[in-house]
């Protein structure tokens, strides 16, 4: 599965954001990377760069490449409800995702890498599928072979309680369920999805 491996410190620096979790050089060089990252004699970012920055950012921060993240804005611009909102929450609604905010993995790259070595089930069936879509009710939980994984333990010891409000854990099973899609509000993510939607209207 594609996937972007590239320098990640340098990306958080250019968002100024721990988009793929704590970073040690972004605390220590919170300014942009490049000669004038800190002395800030930048152009100004017109319209269309605003927009384009803040869907990087998004496709940065959950994993996404191009094709993919086109098709999941395609299918939110069909749905029903706001684009915007429609977008974040099948984003939210990623395996690799929730398997990240379950606390399973440190971060949703760590928590992709789970699923894809087939640590994770949901249902009681192993997916291996990154970008599944979760449903209302689905019970994701860790393979019983996997459950004594020191990576899987310590990351659940560091996560602690539960966090999210649309999620349930039970650690004695080591499972969670996904009981609906998060409302924006319980979203925490500092995206600005509006931006997306007016860049791909244009």
């Amino acid at each position: 599965m594609a996937r972007y491996i590239g320098p990640k410190s340098r990306i958080a620096r250019k968002f100024g954001e721990p988009i793929f979790g704590p970073d040690k050089v972004l605390e220590k060089k919170n300014y942009p990377p490049g000669a004038h990252g800190q002395n800030g004699r930048r152009k100004k970012t017109s319209e269309y760069g605003t927009q384009l920055r803040e869907k990087q950012k998004v496709k940065y921060t959950y994993g996404v490449l191009e094709k993919q993240f086109s098709n999941m804005f395609k299918k939110a611009s069909n749905s029903k409800g706001i684009t915007g909102v429609e977008l974040l929450q099948l984003l939210e609604g990623r395996l690799d995702n929730v398997v990240y905010r379950l606390g399973i993995g440190r971060t949703r790259s760590a928590a992709r890498q789970l699923v894809l070595h087939k640590h994770i089930t949901v249902n009681g069936g192993i997916v291996n599928i990154a970008s599944y879509q979760l449903k209302q009710g689905d019970i994701i939980a860790v393979r019983e072979k996997s459950k004594s994984l020191q990576v899987i333990n310590d990351s659940l010891a560091d996560h602690g309680t539960n966090k999210y409000s649309w999620l349930e854990w039970d650690g004695s099973q080591m499972s969670g369920k996904f009981l609906n899609r998060p409302e924006r509000e319980e979203i925490p993510e500092n995206i600005q999805e509006q931006l997306i939607v007016e860049l791909y209207s244009k």
